[in-house]
């Protein structure tokens, strides 16, 4: 049975994270406030309920699943090796909008797509994000959506998508930047932007001290 849970009273906000814990550790979905737009999560190691979170958005493996971390420090166990580049990039924007691609640590026994080897990696910048990422560990968050419509930037716009393939939903207001992340690929000999989100190229680029040229994502 769908549950929501509205996070801006304390009391459901406690319930409604113990409840999303039990789900994700059932092999089930929850859906959850970032600060960008609301996302829909499995956790990251179990390869039957992130396989469960593609069909729930109509989206195929060619489309793999990005993971969220509570903590930066969570990435050293799931990341080959972490360039200079992604450490500044961390200092500077995590918690927040800006998404990381990197070469994964080969150990890891899970199954987010067609990936090649790499992760996409995001610390959010909302408590009960955060809260349920300490509690959890890693886990597999797209948006909130069904493949090809809007994100949802609401709990009751996720639930209107979604629906019953969801079980718990936490409501925690509107999500604040009401856009997608930006997205860095730092996989290739230099950092590219795949998508400029909240955080600009020109920020990207002020941080790493290179001219933001070099790293505008290539054109279709």
């Amino acid at each position: 049975m769908t549950e929501m849970f509205d996070c801006t009273d304390p009391a459901q906000r406690e319930t409604g994270i113990a409840s999303a814990v039990s789900a994700l550790k059932g092999g089930r979905l929850v859906v959850m406030p970032t600060d960008t737009v609301y996302g829909i999560g499995a956790d990251a190691f179990d390869g039957e309920a992130v396989a469960a979170l593609l069909a729930a958005k109509g989206r195929g493996r060619n489309m793999p699943v990005p993971v969220l971390v509570g903590s930066w420090h969570t990435i050293q166990g799931l990341v080959y090796s972490v360039p200079n580049s992604a450490r500044e990039l961390i200092r500077a924007f995590w918690p927040g909008a800006l998404s990381l691609v990197v070469h994964q640590a080969p150990s890891l026994q899970w199954d987010l797509g067609d990936a090649n080897g790499t992760v996409m990696l995001r610390m959010p910048l909302h408590p009960v994000a955060i809260d349920l990422l300490r509690e959890v560990g890693p886990m597999a968050v797209s948006s909130a959506n069904i493949s090809g419509m809007p994100a949802a930037v609401t709990a009751a716009q996720a639930r209107e998508q979604l629906g019953d393939l969801v079980e718990v939903y936490l409501d925690g207001g509107p999500a604040q930047q009401q856009a997608a992340s930006t997205i860095v690929d730092l996989t290739g000999a230099h950092p590219r932007v795949l998508r400029e989100g909240p955080v600009t190229i020109a920020a990207i680029a002020d941080v790493l001290g290179v001219d933001a040229s070099t790293l505008s994502p290539l054109p279709d």
